[in-house]
């Protein structure tokens, strides 16, 4: 059979990134740059989002969306977005750039595979590696971006321009924008190119190569309360004619609508401060066959399992808001590295956990036993998938994702109150647990996984 290919040139880029949330809706380069207006803010929220999908006969799409949100002064944390400020703009320069890692959402849909696609090798989303750059001033934002994937699925890059204009109005804040979005052929060809293989009678071989999309879109933000903010936007995206054309495409522009909220927790110290601690952790662990609310309520607590497959990690927090509204109340961001032994059931491999934990410590008596309660949540990213979520997603016949969601309940005292030694009172032991789900199949961001895994865990942490 000869494949059908439309005529054009060769458009590489560099190996750099781009967006953020599933959204034909952002208009802007960030859909959530300045929600934290205060430096080392940090903030927790939701998003649902819906999508037409592109796919011919997919129907539209429905995502949640966790939103784990801090403004740093060097690095920034936007849903799906992390990324490092390289220059930021100041009293003399409108000019900023960031480099950044984000998630593309695209690919073939997860719960439900369309007729137009039967048959065919399946098309994954991936993780963007990219530099984006951002000229303010008063007629509006200009938005560049170079982005391409770090995660070798597409091997696809793409060059982003935008223009948005920032209005608010009393508690409204509105940013209406447009997109360009110049797609090399390796990224059109993937997820939406008909390979020889995938050919049938109704299907031919199709490979769209480089194009152009327009996106449209209004976001926007209502401050409802001191720090509450809903969000919102409405969008739309019309790919580029050749990719239309494809016969796994519909043909007719992609809508697309989401709404939320997040807390603003704040900022508690200056970045000037130079007694900005941080927190070492060290902690050691087992799988378990408890799930994860039986663990929390300890109602179960057995590490006894079939695959005695172990964890061990460490990890580094800095704190990001204390006594929120001068309550018992901190919160501190994580980064870790874990390791998982795997007892030779499968290769041994590595995960990096990034998450935002609540502690309270407003007991009766911690006063004189200093005792905390934490509540952990962010992503988990795994080298491969641990084998305890690829033998039970086996034994239910559903997909695994090496990213997941991430939660991390503990509950620890203070080592120095314990043995009467001062300098330990910012030492603690504690036990926690360590949860990987794909928020029960809701969220494609995760594969629209339903399970995951649980480890028990002690732990030693010491804030330096």
């Amino acid at each position: 059979m000869t494949m059908r290919q439309p005529k054009s040139g060769c458009w590489s880029f560099l190996p750099f990134l781009a967006l953020l949330l599933p959204l034909g809706a952002h208009a802007g380069s960030d859909p959530l740059l300045d929600l934290l207006a205060i430096p080392g803010s940090a903030g927790l929220g939701a998003m649902l989002h819906s999508e037409q999908s592109p796919y011919l006969g997919a129907g539209a799409s429905n995502d949640l969306v966790p939103l784990y949100l801090y403004e740093g002064k060097r690095f920034f944390l936007h849903g799906t977005r992390a990324g490092l400020k390289l220059i930021e703009p100041t009293d003399d320069s409108r000019h900023s750039i960031n480099l950044f890692l984000d998630y593309r959402y695209e690919g073939f849909p997860y719960d439900h595979l369309p007729a137009s696609l039967a048959g065919m090798h399946s098309r994954r989303p991936s993780t963007d590696l990219g530099l984006g750059y951002r000229y303010r001033s008063d007629w509006g934002n200009l938005d560049a971006e170079v982005l391409h994937d770090a995660d070798n699925v597409s091997k696809g890059s793409e060059l982003r321009l935008g223009y948005n204009v920032d209005w608010q109005s009393g508690r409204w804040h509105f940013r209406p924008g447009l997109m360009l979005a110049r797609r090399n052929a390796s990224l059109n060809n993937y997820y939406y190119g008909v390979n020889p293989d995938e050919a049938t009678p109704l299907r031919p071989a199709y490979l769209p190569g480089v194009g152009t999309d327009l996106r449209l879109g209004l976001y926007g933000y209502y401050e409802l309360l001191n720090r509450w903010r809903l969000l919102g936007g409405v969008g739309v995206n019309l790919l580029d004619a050749k990719v239309r054309h494809s016969p796994i495409v519909r043909d007719s522009a992609q809508s697309s609508v989401m709404i939320g909220a997040a807390y603003d927790f704040g900022s508690h110290k200056s970045y000037a401060d130079p007694a900005l601690p941080l927190h070492v952790k060290v902690l050691y662990g087992r799988s378990t066959d408890c799930n994860l609310m039986p663990v929390m309520t300890l109602r179960c607590g057995s590490t006894r399992t079939a695959d005695n497959t172990r964890i061990a990690a460490v990890e580094l927090g800095r704190p990001l808001v204390e006594r929120v509204n001068d309550w018992p109340l901190d919160f501190v961001g994580y980064v870790g590295i874990l390791r998982h032994d795997e007892n030779r059931l499968q290769a041994d491999s590595w995960q990096i956990n990034g998450y935002i934990k609540a502690y309270y410590y407003g007991f009766p008596w911690s006063a004189r036993v200093r005792t905390r309660l934490g509540m952990g949540a962010g992503f988990s990213l795994a080298q491969r998938v641990p084998f305890v979520e690829e033998r039970d997603q086996a034994r239910r016949g559903r997909n695994t994702s090496k990213l997941l969601n991430y939660l991390d309940p503990s509950i620890d005292v203070s080592v120095g109150d314990l043995v009467g030694a001062r300098s330990l009172r910012e030492t603690y032991f504690g036990l926690g647990a360590s949860h990987r789900s794909g928020i029960f199949g809701a969220s494609r961001m995760f594969g629209n996984i339903d399970g995951g895994s649980n480890y028990i865990y002690t732990y030693i942490e010491s804030r330096l």
